[in-house]
């Protein structure tokens, strides 16, 4: 694969984790086709496996606290793109806050996956997040 090309990649699936990151800090669950595709399948700690975008889609409005907000910070982007496919994971702090207050809780979450390039630019068809620690403030 060409130099630029691979650079182009892994700049969208650095974004797709930026969206990724935003959709869940803003509870903007109208705009998660731009991070998933219709058919994923996400594996989470409080969900378990969920398939479908409209199934994880319910489940992440289902779980709000109501009044507490999230600040995902995502670090280590490591992106092993193959054609039109990628192995992906990165590190993610989640700081959880009420508005004009220190967060209260405190989590560290390993996040992995694979990202397939479509039409409109990378999505995730399948996603992983572990929990690898939480603390208390």
């Amino acid at each position: 694969m060409p130099t630029d090309a691979l650079i182009a990649d892994r700049v969208g699936i650095a974004d797709l984790f930026t969206r990724f990151s935003r959709l869940l800090d803003e509870r903007r669950w109208e705009d998660a086709h731009t991070v998933f595709t219709e058919d994923v399948t996400a594996h989470s700690p409080r969900g378990g496996e969920i398939h479908g975008l409209d199934r994880l889609i319910a489940f992440v409005r289902q779980s709000e606290v109501e009044g507490e907000r999230t600040q995902h910070l995502t670090t280590d982007l490591l992106a092993e793109v193959e054609g039109d496919r990628a192995a992906v994971s990165a590190n993610s702090l989640v700081y959880f806050f009420r508005d004009g207050q220190a967060p209260h809780l405190t989590s560290g979450l390993r996040l992995s996956g694979t990202a397939v390039r479509t039409p409109a630019g990378w999505r995730l068809r399948e996603s992983w997040t572990v929990l690898a620690w939480t603390r208390k403030d």
